[in-house]
């Protein structure tokens, strides 16, 4: 399954949640389905696999991975004590999401095209794996064009949503390190991992 490409906001509606790292925009003024009929649908019991697919896809969408590579991840965080949190962890990490985190851009899907330019550098190496796994002490800055354009220099002053406590962040030099492994705390939106896990507990 390819990357989703389309309406993000309709997206967020489908699945009852904003997604923070998909898109910068709220379902508050429409917090029903989308369609048609999506305000006056009748809403009866979701099955167990609807609400199971449903957070799965919350993680999917919301940090652009393929399913292809959510099976990866799945079949990783299974070696370690506890399958969720670690699945958890293995996607906080990732180099996309620890520049969108940062600051650096107001995104996911921006800050992957930050990366796949050549614009991020890891402890001063330039960087253009979006999925490269961020270990705890490794230095992330940007290329002195990216630090020059509008919208990174918007976002840094300003960022979306607050730091996370295990992102240590320097204004100076435009530097942010990872001190600590990510908690599942400071996730930007509502997931139960439980679901998720019982959704692949049946196709891995």
């Amino acid at each position: 399954m390819s990357r989703f490409t389309g309406p993000r906001l309709k997206k967020m509606r489908g699945l009852g949640t904003d997604l923070p790292g998909l898109s910068r925009k709220s379902t508050a003024k429409r917090p029903y389905p989308p369609g048609q009929h999506g305000n006056s649908r009748r809403r009866g019991k979701d099955s167990e696999y609807k609400k199971q697919l449903q957070e799965k896809q919350k993680l999917r969408f919301n940090y652009g991975v393929h399913e292809r590579h959510m099976r990866k991840l799945m079949a990783e965080s299974r070696r370690s004590g506890d399958s969720g949190t670690k699945l958890l962890e293995l996607l906080e990490s990732r180099l996309d999401n620890i520049v969108f985190r940062a600051g650096f851009a107001p995104t996911i899907p921006a800050a992957r095209q930050l990366v796949n330019h050549g614009h991020v550098t890891v402890d001063g190496r330039k960087m253009d794996r979006t999925g490269y796994r961020v270990k705890v002490g490794e230095k992330i800055g940007l290329s002195p064009k990216a630090r020059n354009f509008q919208l990174v220099e918007e976002t840094w002053k300003h960022p979306a949503h607050e730091r996370p406590s295990w992102l240590v962040c320097d204004t100076n030099t435009m530097e942010t390190s990872m001190e600590s492994i990510p908690g599942k705390d400071s996730l930007l939106f509502p997931i139960d991992v439980n679901l998720v896990l019982e959704y692949y507990a049946k196709r891995m």
